[in-house]
């Protein structure tokens, strides 16, 4: 200090001096300060050197020894301790010490670095001077808490949030693992992660677990949910086992890229354009219009792409039929809000070569990732205009509607929703 003291009344310090000074006492003042803690712990074990009296515990000298301050190892030496015990002597091991080499600072940067895309092998290049950033450390480290990220968000209330859009979309882990995750968007238009579930492949009693468990932590819309879901059978057939009355939005984004499949790169532009004219029009007669035009054209290039339009039917629509703003399309016509999250997962997991079943080691990846993609949520556009889609869903059911489900297969889902008891 007294340098730093010195350099200013010569006036002649700059910040980057005064700064390195002012660090280097900080470290001294540090070091100083673990070695008289590390002197009071072995005088309460051993008793004072004048008086010792240490019930069996003794001096033992010193040895090169270490405390993270910071992000940085500092050399110090560290007092022995030593007791006989059957026999033999044994070092006592001093809590004080442990404490100082915990580095929790550390080890929460070393999770940030981790999970923002640093592999468990570059930690040493990260974090070079503390030697505790190794590869093995960084396993231990992550076992720990990616199962704390996975209970932070499983273990979150949903009865609180009031819900109106529920978003279903899976995500291909490797070949032999693939997760379906679950988003809710609430009246006030807030994106919340609500959970995730692991299986195979997209299957019915993967998403019947999945929709269990977001249920019985309280997720419960108060008036008809719109799902807006990425095509799979088993997504809609779990939705409306659990809502019968649900209207069901299939994702435009995916129906257009399943039938480009079908189609030669001729075509894609007017299909593009098409497309781009359903996701804008206005109420159930525009809605309706632009997707006879769509199938129109889609027919008269490929019997198969039209079969593929004809099987998703008004679920296409389901949004338009539902006759809300439609500057409300653009977040609810399609899962991107729901697979922008994804981009952050992949970045985060493409490295992982072979997932452990044994840890749950897809779960606890997966859980860190949601949440680290979460935190940058916004709300949706034009979230004012929820308002006009609440009121909608309040309204009774037609026939015809329910997001494209007629009477037969809406009694269907009232009859599967009786048989599960919910």
């Amino acid at each position: 200090m007294e340098k730093i003291e010195q350099i200013l009344e010569m006036g002649k310090g700059n910040r980057e001096e005064i700064a390195k000074e002012f660090e280097e006492f900080l470290l001294g003042a540090a070091r100083h300060a673990v070695c008289q803690v590390l002197g009071m712990e072995v005088a309460n074990l051993c008793g004072p050197k004048y008086n010792p009296d240490g019930n069996g515990n003794r001096r033992g000298g010193s040895a090169k020894g270490q405390f993270i301050f910071r992000d940085t190892r500092v050399e110090i030496d560290r007092p022995r301790v030593r007791r006989e015990k059957g026999g033999k002597e044994e070092e006592v091991r001093l809590r004080t010490y442990e404490a100082a080499n915990e580095g929790g600072a550390l080890k929460e940067a070393m999770m940030w670095a981790f999970r923002a895309g640093a592999s468990s092998r570059d930690m040493n290049y990260v974090y070079p001077d503390t030697g505790q950033a190794s590869k093995s450390e960084v396993s231990r480290l992550w076992q720990k808490k990616g199962a704390e990220y996975l209970e932070k968000l499983r273990s979150r209330d949903l009865s609180e949030d009031d819900f109106l859009v529920l978003m279903m979309d899976g995500i291909q882990l490797s070949k032999e693992v693939t997760a379906v995750v679950a988003m809710g968007i609430t009246t006030d238009g807030r994106k919340i992660i609500l959970d995730f579930q692991i299986g195979s492949t997209e299957n019915t009693e993967v998403c019947k677990d999945l929709l269990a468990r977001i249920r019985e932590r309280g997720f419960d819309p108060k008036r008809r949910l719109l799902a807006v879901l990425d095509g799979g059978k088993a997504l809609k057939k779990s939705v409306l086992a659990n809502w019968p009355e649900a209207a069901i939005q299939r994702c435009l984004v995916h129906k257009e890229r399943n039938v480009k499949a079908y189609l030669s790169y001729k075509h894609y532009a007017e299909l593009s354009r098409l497309f781009k004219k359903l996701r804008k029009a206005q109420g159930p007669e525009a809605g309706r219009e632009a997707l006879r035009k769509l199938k129109e054209f889609v027919g008269s290039v490929n019997a198969a792409a039209l079969e593929s339009l004809k099987e998703a039917g008004d679920d296409l629509i389901a949004l338009h039929l539902l006759d809300v703003p439609s500057t409300l399309n653009k977040s609810l016509l399609s899962t991107n809000p729901i697979e922008n999250p994804f981009k952050n997962v992949r970045r985060k997991t493409d490295r992982v070569g072979r997932w452990n079943p044994k840890t749950g080691m897809a779960s606890k990846w997966l859980a860190s990732a949601l949440l680290y993609a979460e935190s940058g949520f916004h709300r949706i556009k034009n979230y004012k205009h929820l308002g006009k889609l609440a009121d909608a869903l309040e309204r009774p059911v037609k026939p015809s509607s329910g997001g494209g489900v007629e009477e037969e297969s809406l009694q269907k889902a009232r009859l599967d929703h009786e048989a599960l008891g919910v």
